[in-house]
């Protein structure tokens, strides 16, 4: 079954053209696709018109095999959103919150498991005011979860929060995808992706410039990595490590730049063996997603 197909989309606002034609399909096969790219590159214009907030300019789009334009009930009963600012009465309390949501569906799921699942038992009679903000977050997926939708689109689900809650919500996540779940995902934090996403799909200016998985993706990086290493003997260090850059020293270690890290790694064993010296520290640092999305965007901001 296919969550979401999108085809030949277009949306715009007078004269500015917030998605160019864009095409990509998402199986419900339990995976997390991760939605990445800068401000203004056409993210929340694209989720809401999924979730049926806006209606394209032209072109199809069909979530769950629904019509978000024209089926938005049928639709808000199989989707499970969480936008990036929930609106949550503050004098009620968590339990009286997901008491309230789940009434607006046919079926829904008991409160206290939904809160189970969420790390949010002990807070069940707390008022929503009182919530720190991953509470208040973790309440918002907690909302999306009720009546156990087949499809999640989570806009930003972590923006401003610290790294423990983040963590929190990521677990929140891979437990969604453990049930076999479909959740797409808009963020900023491409770390978070890169651990998280099964398949990344990058907008600029309303394009698609990259879809595939973070491994497919870092393997067009055209970025260099980078080796730190520390030796016990004499060598010449700007000659030790064969297809690489000698960069200085970097606290004490050694630093090095290349293209080529696994070639660099057997040419640095062949020069130890030769000299006599031994390795005592070694470090490597690949490029990352986030290099990937700097050199892609950048490129399509060029218009290359």
């Amino acid at each position: 079954m296919i969550a979401i197909d999108v085809q030949n989309l277009r949306k715009s606002y007078g004269a500015v053209h917030a998605l160019r034609g864009i095409d990509f399909s998402i199986h419900a096969t339990g995976q997390l696709v991760g939605l990445l790219g800068p401000n203004g590159a056409g993210k929340t214009t694209l989720v809401e018109i999924l979730e049926g907030l806006r209606a394209p300019s032209s072109g199809t789009v069909a979530v769950l095999g629904l019509d978000p334009a024209k089926a938005s009930t049928d639709l808000r009963a199989r989707l499970g959103v969480q936008l990036q600012a929930t609106a949550f009465t503050p004098e009620l309390s968590v339990i009286e919150t997901l008491r309230l949501y789940g009434a607006l569906y046919p079926k829904s799921l008991p409160p206290g498991e939904i809160l189970k699942r969420v790390d949010l038992e002990d807070k069940a009679r707390a008022l929503v005011r009182t919530l720190s903000g991953g509470q208040k977050q973790r309440l918002g997926l907690a909302m999306a979860m009720l009546h156990d939708p087949d499809l999640y689109i989570l806009d930003e689900p972590t923006s401003g929060l610290d790294p423990l809650a983040r963590r929190q919500i990521h677990d929140i996540l891979r437990a969604l995808k453990r049930d076999g779940k479909t959740v797409l995902i808009s963020s900023h934090y491409l770390d978070e992706i890169e651990a998280l996403a099964d398949r990344v799909v990058i907008l600029s200016a309303g394009a698609i410039v990259a879809d595939g998985t973070p491994m497919e993706l870092l393997g067009r990086a055209a970025g260099e990595s980078t080796i730190w290493l520390a030796v016990t003997g004499q060598v010449d260090a700007a000659r030790l490590v064969p297809q690489s850059t000698f960069d200085g020293l970097d606290g004490g270690l050694f630093r090095y730049r290349t293209a080529d890290p696994t070639a660099a790694i057997v040419g640095l064993a062949e020069s130890l063996r030769g000299t006599g010296a031994r390795l005592s520290d070694l470090r490597l640092k690949r490029p990352t997603l986030e290099d990937v999305y700097l050199q892609l965007v950048g490129t399509a901001a060029q218009g290359v």
